[in-house]
């Protein structure tokens, strides 16, 4: 329970006792007769109520008129008119000369009322609403309202004190004034109960402050209504507690109209600038304040040459995109706040991470004593994940990839470190090494990449793209029973560019879909050409990438392909990879629409990923194609010897045809035979060839009957 509401109860639980005590100690007190001590601690009483009334005013006439609210504005309009009427009641009542000889002690207690309704009906109807800023005009107005109704009230008082008791009589005006008594006990009650309520919504520490305001203007109000007469004390007692409910209101409207916002508007502010130089999903500082540290860094290591060296360490999460992709945003982003506290555990002195945005984060380690210290330290933090990473979909194996950049020698500027720390971890990644070191070499082929990427966006256009196919076998008769199609690029002035060199860039930069869907159509229009020709129809393998298979319309894309063609959907293998399957759920939803259409579906590379055998047997599959790595060296190796054998006999039990891509030699064709594999593609039967020369060489024309 927090510190104010224990005030709160407290408050309650005090005035309470105090009430209950002064009720049980009324003989004794009533002793307490002397007049003039009495009407002097009332009249200070009541000039503290007038104080506090006045500086509840002045809050919204006087000061901070640019933050004015409407709860400020409206308290401050109506304790305008209740310290007015306190003050003429204080004054009246202890006898002041010429006032009271024109207002007598009892009519006074009447203007007490008035007060105590006037501040029971406005406090229940300003706070118990929600809050909101109000115009300048709208302040005016409020206090020319304010003022009208005092003089209104005023003159009510005047004309009335005299008629009014002659109309109804004593006996119904002391009737009517234990009903007023009750009636704004009942509204203080209220009021308490409205701003409570809903009990489960937590209380700001202001609106505690009015609760307790109000439980005390309750109490006062009680004295005030005793029905154990005490004398004068029970309206000192009353005026008393009315002073603490004055100088508590004070304190809460200040808080809830003025300090409140204030500190809230100074959060939003420590939050803006907290985001700006820190990621919001992992916490870490970001790239701007990575920059002023480095500078600052830099700046250090001018001045006091005896630091020793600098290591910016870029961290790169290797194929985060397929886990972000297959998974979802919500298990990448978990896997991105995982990798950052086990890194984050592991940071000492003079060390820093940062989060670069995405998959990627920064590692600073200054005042090191050699170069070498600094990359056994990154190799620290690659051995962190030699343990698997563990999302909600299961237990996941990941590496890093590191680009140093080292100071002095590697940047004079922030900038620069990071940028040159940023090329290094590009060029750890496209030569599959855990870590490297900045040279001005990689600059170069960084710069390389990107006009590759740049020409790789026109290429499509400019017809630079062509199909070469590889023919698939059939082991036990020979015969020719498929092909694989693939994409190969003519650039006008590098000449061929390897598919290893744009394709990776084809695939972070999202042009291998409509790579791929160009493929897929010209793929599919040279089958039916050949068909068309009387060529025996075979299939046409085609590679899917994971951002053409992830794309929710594909089935309805190829379907709408195949039927423009008009070639028949059995003649077509879309070839998928074990990285695709990792979202099980997503990956048969596709791939349950894509055998709707009649295609056959085959996994490529299959032994080099993560696929479980639980799910591989409940995929809707046709084959199961053995990755070349393993079929090159099955005769050296008995591990892969072992592997081929074991995913052979796997695919005869689960009826899946069996493809084993990479057959160089006789010897290797020997054991798939022996292994009872169906299909075999490589270098033994031909490279991948144009279409003219896979035609002259492969196809048959198709026997016809003649009558």
């Amino acid at each position: 329970m927090r510190q104010e509401e224990k005030k709160t109860i407290r408050a309650a639980v005090l005035g309470a006792i105090l009430f209950l005590l002064i009720q049980i100690f009324h003989t004794s007190l009533k002793g307490v007769d002397d007049w003039d001590l009495l009407s002097a601690l009332y009249l200070i009483a009541g000039f503290c109520n007038v104080a506090f009334g006045f500086a509840i005013f002045a809050q919204g006439w006087l000061f901070f008129s640019n933050q004015l609210s409407r709860g400020r504005l409206y308290a401050s309009a109506l304790f305008l008119g209740v310290c007015v009427f306190d003050f003429i009641h204080t004054v009246s009542y202890v006898g002041i000369p010429w006032i009271s000889s024109f207002i007598s002690a009892d009519d006074s207690l009447w203007l007490l009322i008035s007060s105590r309704l006037a501040s029971a009906v406005g406090i229940l109807f300003i706070f118990s609403r929600e809050d909101g800023p109000v115009s300048a005009a709208a302040k005016g107005k409020a206090f020319k309202i304010s003022f009208l109704l005092i003089i209104l009230s005023l003159g009510v008082f005047i004309f009335g004190r005299s008629l009014i008791p002659q109309l109804i009589g004593e006996a119904w005006l002391n009737a009517l004034k234990q009903t007023l008594d009750l009636v704004v006990l009942f509204i203080y009650l209220i009021g308490v109960a409205l701003i409570v309520y809903p009990g489960k919504v937590e209380k700001s520490a202001s609106l505690l402050i009015i609760i307790r305001s109000l439980i005390f203007f309750s109490l006062g109000q009680a004295f005030c209504m005793n029905p154990l007469s005490i004398g004068e004390l029970d309206h000192l007692f009353g005026m008393v507690c009315s002073g603490i409910a004055y100088y508590l209101l004070l304190t809460g409207v200040y808080r809830l109209t003025i300090e409140e916002p204030f500190h809230e508007k100074q959060q939003i502010e420590a939050r803006i600038n907290y985001l700006a130089y820190h990621d919001e999903l992992t916490g870490l500082p970001n790239r701007r304040c990575l920059m002023q540290r480095v500078e600052g860094m830099i700046q250090i290591s001018q001045k006091d040459t005896s630091k020793g060296f600098s290591a910016l360490i870029i961290m790169n999460i290797n194929h985060f995109k397929n886990i972000n992709d297959s998974l979802g945003h919500y298990a990448g982003d978990l896997l991105l706040q995982l990798v950052s506290r086990r890194i984050a555990g592991q940071v000492d002195r003079n060390e820093e991470l940062f989060s670069m945005g995405a998959d990627e984060f920064a590692f600073l380690m200054t005042d090191r004593s050699s170069l070498e210290g600094c990359l056994i330290r990154a190799r620290e933090l690659l051995r962190l994940f030699e343990s698997p990473v563990s999302l909600e979909s299961g237990e996941y194996h990941i590496s890093l990839s590191m680009g140093i950049s080292i100071y002095p020698g590697d940047g004079t500027t922030a900038e620069q470190m990071i940028q040159n720390a940023d090329t290094a971890v590009h060029n750890a990644k496209d030569q599959n090494v855990e870590i490297r070191r900045y040279t001005p070499a990689m600059q170069m082929k960084a710069k390389e990449r990107l006009k590759l990427e740049n020409d790789l966006r026109r290429a499509l256009e400019r017809g630079e793209f062509y199909l070469v196919y590889q023919p698939q076998v059939q082991l036990d008769s020979g015969e020719t029973v498929g092909m694989e199609a693939l994409l190969r690029w003519n650039h006008p002035k590098r000449g061929l560019v390897s598919p290893a060199d744009f394709i990776p860039i084809a695939e972070e930069s999202g042009l291998i879909v409509p790579i791929g869907e160009w493929v897929l159509r010209t793929a599919c229009l040279q089958n039916k050409e050949w068909q068309m020709k009387g060529y025996r129809p075979i299939c046409v393998s085609i590679n899917l990438s994971i951002r053409q298979f992830l794309q929710p319309n594909l089935a309805g894309k190829i379907g709408a392909i195949l039927d423009e063609i008009g070639l028949d959907p059995c003649y077509v293998d879309l070839e998928i990879t074990e990285s695709m399957t990792l979202d099980k759920e997503t990956t048969f939803e596709q791939l349950n629409r894509l055998k709707e259409l009649g295609v056959f579906i085959s996994i490529d590379d299959f032994g080099t990923g993560y696929s479980s055998l639980h799910y591989l047997k409940d995929m809707p599959i046709d084959r199961l194609k053995i990755d070349r790595s393993f079929v090159s060296d099955v005769l050296e190796d008995s591990n892969n010897a072992a592997i081929v054998s074991t995913i052979t006999s796997m695919a005869h039990h689960l009826k899946l045809k069996v493809t084993a891509e990479g057959v160089e030699n006789v010897e290797q064709l020997e054991f798939l035979r022996q292994q009872h594999c169906h299909e075999a593609q490589g270098f033994l039967f031909s490279k991948p060839i144009q279409a003219a020369e896979f035609e002259l060489s492969f196809l048959k024309p198709l026997l016809r009957l003649h009558s």
